[in-house]
């Protein structure tokens, strides 16, 4: 006999039914003539709203209930919220895109984040509960004792829940911009408001219970747009069984576009292109003045011909766009290089594991793959947002369950993922290759708008190659709907759950930043006997100001979703794998050690990005700083040395030191106690 629905699961049920109704009266609304932009416009309003309903219903001025919910929220609840925390903008938005473009090689952000999960559920989630903290550096400092290692667990849960937050903003400014016709910079503050709205009112409390409506918003408009694609393409709605049949005739599909005259002749304009860069940067400062002196001398000579004003005025425009001076033609044509180098080079098959010309380029691709999946791995089971959801349920026994149906509740969207990118792949290269320029779809010059998407006809034949086409990773699943020729509604239902993967990511990372800062510095620290009521004013005071801070240096476009993300994970790795692991397995772990290993493992991990992503920090006045990668590991996957350096400093100072005395029984107690719980 099957239980009666609790009050709860009742709730959530009249949500979701609701929520299918609005997006029914929205397709019959659009079938009747209601304008895209409308469309879009509901779908951020009803959605905004109805967080921010639950943000209201939910506010508390308890510290507990604002901190950890209280400690009451049930396992299947806890593993969805977990899902909608973890399912960001990266995982809703960028993964698709990035095995688009990579294939086989984005297989390593899917397994490495399923191995984090892992890590999680067999080391980590039933100490942390069991030790009955609010935060990780909180765990840290009963750990290992002493305010230095929770000021510097403090700062490293800061730094890449900053980095995290970043991309997540950046993911609703592009949603915003596209869907509702918002500038850019716009739309991120707009989306930062519907963030703020219930982080800001509840806490914890408030954010669960705002992420397991979001999540299950995510999750349907993710797989609706592919399981349409996959029944008209393959006449199954089952995307994850047959994309194996799509993924060959992709490669069909690949192996006669590739080879194609025209789109060899293409990626040799390209090569040149690139060549002639690379020259003009060898002979700076004089090709700089040379090609100054060129555009005056032609602007001089059609002024005083017949030619219409138009074509004067473009090469004034032109003379006036270029660089001011040496150094900075050098990097503005160092990108132009670089990105018409990218274009030249032959694309890769989809289905073909660790590309190359030679065995040293499939070598490189196999460390890369590898070094991702580990510093993914690592990453997961590190990050503060996430291991702090394992400290909101009632006992250790539910932590334990509570991970197994974030599992599950994460799966449904990663077995999806691979099937989005080749259903999506088919689409562009059966209807969008080899088809006149002039004939392009709307949604191109929709998504040029915004700047994700390219074209340039660089033969003059008018006729669209593949390499004339650029696409930013983070516009496929966006885009999808509106490249398979759906209804425009499906496309305002994927901006949605896109907007609800950004918020319910975005919510965690703040509040546990501000948890950080208002628990950890100023309450544990500073003013041991604050009130709640004050604590509580701080927290959200510290919310705003890391909101609008994180907001400000998303609208500046610092990277691609994705590669913001895999930086933070491999700060957060770095920073806390070895100290909590360690911690948690090894009595003879030492403060001094954690302390070490962690400034050691992040200072690494941070030096690494810097020197091999960016050429220059211009706030530092630092220039032709970037370096050639180590073992060419990229620096999505920095974590690898960080993580190696984090634990073998950890173990050699902590051997050359003497142990806290209260370690062992502190130790005993979580695992004692986690067994029984167990």
């Amino acid at each position: 006999m099957s239980r009666p629905l609790t009050r709860l699961q009742r709730y959530y049920l009249y949500y979701t039914g609701g929520f299918l109704a609005f997006v029914g009266a929205l397709a019959v609304l659009e079938r009747h003539g209601m304008p895209p932009r409308w469309v879009g416009y509901a779908f951020l309003i009803f959605t905004i709203s109805m967080y921010a309903g639950i943000g209201i219903i939910s506010r508390t001025s308890d510290v507990s209930e604002y901190y950890v919910a209280g400690r009451r929220v049930p396992a299947f609840f806890n593993g969805m919220a977990t899902g909608a925390d973890w399912m960001s903008a990266a995982s809703f938005i960028g993964l698709a895109g990035t095995l688009y473009l990579s294939g086989f090689q984005g297989l390593a952000y899917v397994v490495g984040w399923t191995g984090g999960f892992v890590l999680v559920a067999l080391l980590l989630a039933p100490y942390l509960r069991r030790c009955e903290q609010y935060t990780i550096p909180d765990f840290l400092g009963a750990r290992y004792g002493g305010n230095a290692i929770r000021l510097v667990a403090v700062g490293a849960a800061i730094l890449a829940s900053f980095v995290y937050v970043v991309a997540q903003i950046y993911g609703v400014g592009v949603i915003t911009s596209r869907f509702v016709s918002l500038q850019f910079e716009i739309g991120v503050f707009v989306g930062l408001a519907g963030i703020l709205v219930c982080s800001f009112l509840g806490g914890m409390r408030a954010v669960t219970w705002t992420q397991v409506a979001q999540y299950l918003i995510l999750i349907v408009a993710y797989i609706t747009p592919v399981a349409i694609l996959s029944y008209n393409v393959t006449g199954n709605p089952v995307p994850q069984l047959v994309y194996g049949e799509v993924l060959q005739k992709v490669t069909q599909l690949e192996d006669r576009l590739f080879d194609s005259p025209a789109e060899i002749e293409v990626r040799q304009l390209f090569r040149e292109r690139a060549d002639l860069y690379a020259q003009k940067i060898m002979q700076l400062p004089q090709s700089l003045s040379l090609e100054r002196e060129q555009l005056s001398s032609q602007i001089n000579r059609l002024k005083a011909s017949d030619v219409q004003m138009r074509d004067i005025v473009a090469l004034e425009r032109q003379r006036r766009d270029l660089p001011h001076d040496p150094e900075q033609a050098k990097a503005r044509w160092e990108a132009a290089m670089f990105s018409a180098a990218e274009r030249s080079r032959q694309p890769i098959h989809h289905a073909e594991a660790f590309p190359g010309d030679t065995e040293e380029e499939r070598d490189i691709q196999r460390i890369n793959f590898l070094a991702l999946i580990f510093c993914l791995t690592v990453g997961t089971a590190a990050l503060p947002h996430v291991l702090v959801r394992y400290y909101t349920t009632p006992t250790v026994h539910e932590a334990r369950e509570s991970v197994f149906w974030s599992l599950l509740f994460i799966l449904l969207l990663y077995v999806t993922a691979p099937a989005y990118a080749v259903f999506a792949k088919y689409e562009v290269l059966s209807h969008l290759a080899e088809i006149p320029i002039a004939k392009l779809p709307g949604w191109v010059t929709a998504w040029a708008k915004v700047g994700l998407v390219s074209i340039e006809d660089i033969n003059f034949d008018g006729i669209l190659q593949l390499a004339e086409l650029s696409l930013n990773p983070d516009v496929i699943v966006l885009a999808t709907p509106e490249i398979a020729g759906m209804p425009y509604v499906v496309s305002g239902l994927v901006a949605a759950g896109g907007l609800a993967a950004a918020l319910s990511t975005a919510d965690g990372l703040l509040l546990t930043i501000t948890s950080a800062l208002s628990h950890d510095v100023y309450y544990r620290i500073i003013r041991p006997d604050a009130s709640t009521q004050f604590r509580l004013v701080i927290a959200k005071s510290l919310l705003l100001v890391v909101a609008v801070l994180a907001a400000t240096v998303a609208a500046q476009k610092p990277g691609t979703i994705l590669s913001m993300v895999a930086w933070a994970f491999s700060i957060a790795g770095s920073a806390f794998f070895p100290a909590l692991v360690l911690g948690i397995f090894w009595a003879r772990a030492t403060r001094m050690g954690a302390l070490a290993g962690m400034v050691v493992g992040v200072s690494l991990s941070l030096y690494y990005i810097l020197r091999v992503e960016f050429d220059s920090i211009p706030w530092l006045g630092v220039s032709g700083f970037k370096m050639e990668p180590w073992f060419h590991v990229q620096a999505t996957s920095a974590g690898l040395f960080g993580v190696v350096a984090g634990f073998a400093t950890i173990i050699i100072v902590s051997l050359l030191t003497k142990p806290e005395p209260g370690s062992a029984d502190f130790l005993g107690r979580i695992r004692l106690a986690s067994r029984r719980d167990a």
